[in-house]
C-alpha cells in the first residue's frame, strides 16, 4: 500500500510516520502532486496555523490536487481543520472537503489551548472509532461545531466535533500518533478503511 503524509510545511511529520510504519506500512512524505495523487492513502497532518498551511499549500500549487482525491484522506489536529470551508484563526478559506467552519472555543473558563487527554463519543457511523470514552490526546484552541458531518464529538467546555467526515475525506482533531492504543486502532482502520 502506498501511504503519502503531505507535507504542508506546518506539521510534526516524524511522529505521524513512525506511527504508520509501526503499523507495519511504509511511508513517503512529499509535497508532490503527482505522489500524492498516486497513493492509496492520504494523510494531512498539521501544526500551526491555518493561515500559513493554506499560504503553504497555495505555494507548493496542492490545494486542487487535494480536492480531487478520491481516496481515504485523513486531516489529523490542524489538518482536519484544513479540510473545512473557512476557519476564524487567521480569517481564511479552506480546502472546502467538508462544509464546516472552525472557530474559536468558547472561553469557558478553561485554558485554553485545549491540551492534553480527552475523551471522545463516536457516532455509530464511525469507521474509524468504535467505543466511546476513548480516549485522544488534543492540542488546540480551534475546532469544528458538531453538525451532520461528525462522527465523533468531545467536551471542552462545549461540545465539538472531534472527528468529521465527507465523502473519502476524514478528519480528527486530536493526535492518533500521540493517542495510544485509541490512535493506532484509529490509523490501522483508516488504512484498511474500504470506500463504498
Amino acid at each position: 500500500m502506498n501511504v503519502v503524509i503531505v507535507d504542508t510545511e506546518c506539521a510534526n511529520l516524524t511522529s505521524v510516520r513512525f506511527a504508520v510504519e509501526r503499523l507495519g506500512y511504509s511511508v513517503l512524505i512529499t509535497d508532490d502532486a503527482e505522489q500524492i495523487r498516486a497513493a492509496d492513502r492520504v494523510i494531512l497532518p498539521g501544526v500551526g496555523t491555518a493561515a500559513a498551511a493554506m499560504r503553504n499549500l497555495q505555494r507548493k500549487q496542492l490545494v486542487e490536487p487535494l480536492r480531487e482525491l478520491t481516496q481515504p484522506v485523513l486531516g489529523i489536529c490542524l489538518g482536519m481543520q484544513l479540510l473545512t470551508s473557512h476557519s476564524e484563526e487567521g480569517d481564511v478559506d479552506c480546502l472546502n472537503l467538508i462544509p464546516a467552519k472552525t472557530k474559536r472555543l468558547r472561553d469557558s473558563g478553561l485554558p485554553l489551548p485545549h491540551m492534553g487527554w480527552n475523551t471522545l463519543q463516536p457516532t455509530a457511523d464511525n469507521p474509524l472509532v468504535d467505543t466511546s470514552d476513548s480516549y485522544c490526546y488534543f492540542v488546540h484552541s480551534f475546532a469544528v461545531a458538531v453538525d451532520e458531518y461528525t462522527i465523533a464529538s468531545s467536551e471542552y467546555g462545549e461540545r465539538f466535533a472531534s472527528m468529521i467526515r465527507h465523502n473519502n475525506y476524514f478528519g480528527a482533531q486530536f493526535h492518533p500518533e500521540r493517542s495510544g492504543k485509541t490512535g493506532e486502532a484509529l490509523l490501522k482502520r483508516f488504512l484498511e478503511l474500504t470506500l463504498c
